[in-house]
C-alpha cells in the first residue's frame, strides 16, 4: 500500500492562520475604504459649503424684482488644490429658472428638509463630482424670493485623499499580518522542539528497547504518546512470549529429538527384527513425549501472550468441564494402573476460559498419572466453596515433600526424580492458568497424609 505523502504542520498552522487573517484584512480594507472616503467627503464638504455660504452672502434682489449675485472670485479660489480639481457653480430661482453659473449644471429637485445644505454626488462634463446645494432666501423689504445656489467640484482631491488614507491603513494591516505569520512560524517551531527531541531520543533506541515513553511532551501529544507506550507494552509481552516460547522449545525438545535420531539409527543398524522394533517403539514414545511437551509450551505461550480480563469474564460449566475431561483420561489411567474417578456437585460454574481451564485439569490428571508412584486411585472432586468453585485432584501416591512443592509449581521443576525425563511443565501450566483467572493453588497431602491434593480455587460466576 502506497503511503500517504506527509504534510507540514507547520504549514498548515500558518496557513490556517493567515487564510482567516487575510479574510478579516479584505473586509477591514472595505471598510477602511469605506471610512476613509466619508473622512475625505467631510473634510472637503465642510469647504464645499464654505464657498456656497460665501456666494449666498453676495446674492440679492435687484429694482425690477430679479435675482443677481455677486460672485466673489475667493469662494472659488479656497477650492483650488494641488489635484487640479474644477470647480462649478449654479443660481437658481424659486422655480428653478437658472440665473447664473453653469446652466448644464443639473440639479436635483429640492428635499423639504430642516437642513439648508445637502449634498450628493454626480457628474458633469464626463467628470465625477460633489456638489453642496445651499437653499436660501433674499429679501426685498416687501417681499422674499427663495433661491439655491449649487457649488461643484471634481473628486480629485477626495480619491487622492481616500487612496492615501486606506494605503496607510492596508500598510499597517499588511505588516500585522507579515508580523503574525513571522511569530507564529517561530512559536510554532519553538512548540515542536519537544516532537524534535522525542523523535530524537526514539530514534537512538534499538529494536530490543521497548521501554515506556518519559520524554515530558505537549498535552495535545501526550494521549498519544500515552497509546504508543500501551502498543509497545502489548508488544513487549508478545515479543517475550516469543522468547520464552523459543528458549523453552529449545530446551526441552532438544532431548527428544535426541532420542529419536538415536533410536532411528539404531533401528537402521538393528540385526534383527526384535531390535529394529524396540528402537522403533523408543522412538514412538519420544515423538509422544515431544508432542506432549509442544503442546505443552504452545499453551504456556497463549497464557503468556493471553488478557486476562477478557478471559476471566467468561463464564464455564466447572462440573461439566472436569467430568468430561476426567472421562476422557479414564482408558489412560487405567493403562498405568490407576482407577480414576470422578465427584461432584451438579452445577458449578466459575469465571475462566473453557479452553485453559480443561487444560489445566487435563494437566492436574496426567501429573497425577505420571507421578503417582505406588499409588492405585486418583479422584478429581468439583465443589461450591461458599465464595469459590473449588477443584481437587487427589492421588495416594508417594506425593511431594512439603519442600518441594513451592517449587514444582515453577517452569521446568519436576517434583520427582529430576533425571526422568519429566518437562516440569505440568503444574507450572496449571499454576499460571489459575493466575490469570484471579484465582489460587494449594497443594497439601492427601487422605491419610499419603498421596498429594492439588485445589484450585477460582471466582464463582455470578
Amino acid at each position: 500500500m502506497r503511503q500517504e505523502r506527509a504534510y507540514s504542520l507547520r504549514r498548515r498552522l500558518l496557513l490556517w492562520l493567515l487564510v482567516p487573517l487575510c479574510t478579516i484584512g479584505v473586509v477591514a480594507a472595505a471598510d477602511a475604504y469605506r471610512s476613509a472616503r466619508e473622512t475625505a467627503n467631510e473634510v472637503f464638504d465642510r469647504v464645499l459649503s464654505g464657498s456656497a455660504l460665501a456666494i449666498a452672502e453676495r446674492v440679492f434682489v435687484n429694482a425690477e424684482g430679479v435675482l443677481e449675485v455677486d460672485v466673489p472670485y475667493v469662494a472659488l479660489d479656497m477650492l483650488t488644490s494641488a489635484a487640479q480639481d474644477r470647480v462649478f457653480y449654479r443660481l437658481e430661482g424659486p422655480e428653478g429658472e437658472f440665473i447664473t453659473g453653469y446652466k448644464q449644471l443639473t440639479l436635483p429637485p429640492p428635499v423639504e428638509s430642516s437642513e439648508r445644505f445637502s449634498f450628493f454626488d454626480g457628474s458633469f462634463r464626463e467628470s465625477p463630482i460633489r456638489i453642496a446645494a445651499y437653499q436660501g432666501a433674499a429679501s426685498t423689504g416687501e417681499e422674499t424670493v427663495s433661491y439655491r445656489i449649487a457649488v461643484a467640484e471634481t473628486t480629485n482631491a477626495r480619491d487622492a485623499l481616500t487612496r492615501e488614507i486606506l494605503l496607510r491603513s492596508a500598510l499597517r494591516q499588511g505588516l500585522l499580518i507579515g508580523a503574525a505569520a513571522v511569530i507564529v512560524w517561530f512559536a510554532v517551531t519553538r512548540a515542536l522542539v519537544p516532537l524534535s527531541i522525542l523523535e530524537a531520543a526514539i530514534g537512538r533506541r534499538n529494536p530490543e528497547d521497548l521501554r515506556p515513553i518519559h520524554h515530558k511532551v505537549p498535552a495535545e501529544v501526550d494521549g498519544l504518546v500515552g497509546k504508543i507506550n500501551g502498543f509497545m507494552g502489548r508488544l513487549q509481552v508478545a515479543l517475550t512470549a516469543l522468547r520464552h516460547f523459543t528458549a523453552n522449545a529449545s530446551h526441552q525438545l532438544r532431548t527428544p529429538l535426541t532420542i529419536i535420531r538415536t533410536q532411528l539409527a539404531l533401528a537402521g543398524r538393528a540385526q534383527t527384527m526384535d531390535e529394529a522394533r524396540s528402537a522403533l517403539e523408543a522412538c514412538d514414545l519420544a515423538v509422544v513425549d515431544a508432542e506432549r511437551t509442544l503442546s505443552q509450551l504452545l499453551l504456556l505461550a497463549r497464557i503468556d501472550e493471553a488478557a486476562s480480563k477478557a478471559l476471566v469474564e467468561q463464564t464455564t460449566n466447572l462440573t461439566e468441564l472436569a467430568r468430561g475431561e476426567t472421562a476422557s483420561h479414564v482408558v489412560a489411567a487405567a493403562k498405568a494402573g490407576f482407577d480414576l474417578g470422578f465427584e461432584g456437585e451438579e452445577t458449578v460454574t466459575c469465571r475462566g476460559d473453557p479452553l485453559l481451564l480443561r487444560e489445566l485439569i487435563g494437566n492436574l490428571i496426567d501429573n497425577a498419572v505420571k507421578h503417582a508412584k505406588g499409588g492405585r486411585s486418583i479422584t478429581v472432586r468439583v465443589r461450591n466453596g461458599g465464595d469459590d468453585a473449588v477443584l481437587q485432584v487427589e492421588d495416594d501416591g508417594e506425593g511431594i515433600p512439603n519442600d518441594r512443592r513451592t517449587a514444582v509449581l515453577k517452569r521446568f521443576v519436576s517434583g520427582g526424580d529430576e533425571t526422568a525425563g519429566h518437562s516440569g511443565l505440568g503444574l507450572a501450566i496449571v499454576a499460571e492458568v489459575a493466575k490469570l483467572f484471579e484465582g489460587s493453588i494449594e497443594l497439601m497431602s492427601g487422605e491419610g497424609d499419603r498421596g498429594l491434593a492439588v485445589t484450585i480455587r477460582l471466582q464463582l460466576a455470578t
